[in-house]
């Protein structure tokens, strides 16, 4: 199967770049400068393409990322610190971006002959992404049947759609994932923060995977304090012993 994999240069989707190269047929890498502050994941994407010798190419939709006011992503607000799946990360929503990315994809794909598109969304999006939805992902093939019937047979490949970051990170590591050259952190510095939704789920993630962490964070602990912070309401409901 001949796949095309949107790439951001994050861990989801590096890691899915390794898996459609080892299981698939690699046709390149197509990533999107939507004026997103954490633009430098776009390096990320081109080292993953270079190490996996395809093509890399990056669209410009920055005028249309412009117009999609309101993200922490895009405008001038603050990146919130906490656990991914808290209400505040709702500022890090960018309205029917995965649906744009996509639709331009579909249509590279089907120019360079390609059989499926890859895309990376995972279960753990599914809080605050509705277009990271098991849903939003068969409706678009839907959409996309019906947009190029009688030109092209393209599949939506989501092979991450229903399981968890960890998962992800297990996958990753059966198909040499070099984590080190990936990039999470929405507030975009140096560094990772260790403090946003993204880098308190990428360390979560590799710790429940029992797999090491080579990330660079500037706050490597803060995600405890998030993951307790989570839990508690629900421990508070429940009767839980956090502390056992």
């Amino acid at each position: 199967m001949k796949t095309l994999v949107v790439c951001s240069g994050g861990l989801d989707s590096v890691s899915l770049a390794q898996k459609v190269a080892a299981e698939h047929s690699l046709a390149g890498l197509l990533s999107f400068d939507y004026g997103q502050r954490h633009r430098k994941e776009l390096d990320f994407a081109a080292l993953c393409a270079e190490r996996l010798n395809t093509r890399h190419q990056i669209v410009d939709i920055r005028a249309i990322g412009h117009s999609l006011s309101g993200s922490a992503l895009t405008d001038d607000l603050e990146v919130p610190d906490g656990h991914y799946a808290e209400d505040t990360m709702k500022v890090t929503v960018v309205p029917n971006r995965n649906a744009i990315m996509l639709a331009v994809a579909f249509g590279v794909a089907a120019a360079q002959n390609a059989d499926a598109v890859a895309t990376a969304v995972h279960g753990g999006d599914h809080f605050i992404y509705p277009d990271c939805r098991p849903a939003f992902i068969d409706a678009f093939q839907v959409m996309q049947n019906q947009a190029l019937d009688g030109y092209a047979r393209i599949r939506l490949y989501a092979p991450y759609v229903n399981i968890s970051k960890a998962e992800i990170v297990a996958d990753g590591a059966r198909h040499n994932t070099p984590f080190a050259q990936t990039w999470s952190c929405y507030k975009g510095g140096e560094r990772h923060c260790g403090r946003c939704g993204t880098c308190v789920e990428r360390r979560e993630a590799f710790h429940l995977s029992g797999h090491a962490d080579p990330t660079d964070y500037a706050d490597p602990d803060f995600w405890l304090d998030a993951i307790r912070t989570r839990s508690a309401p629900v421990a508070a409901r429940s009767g839980t012993n956090l502390d056992r």
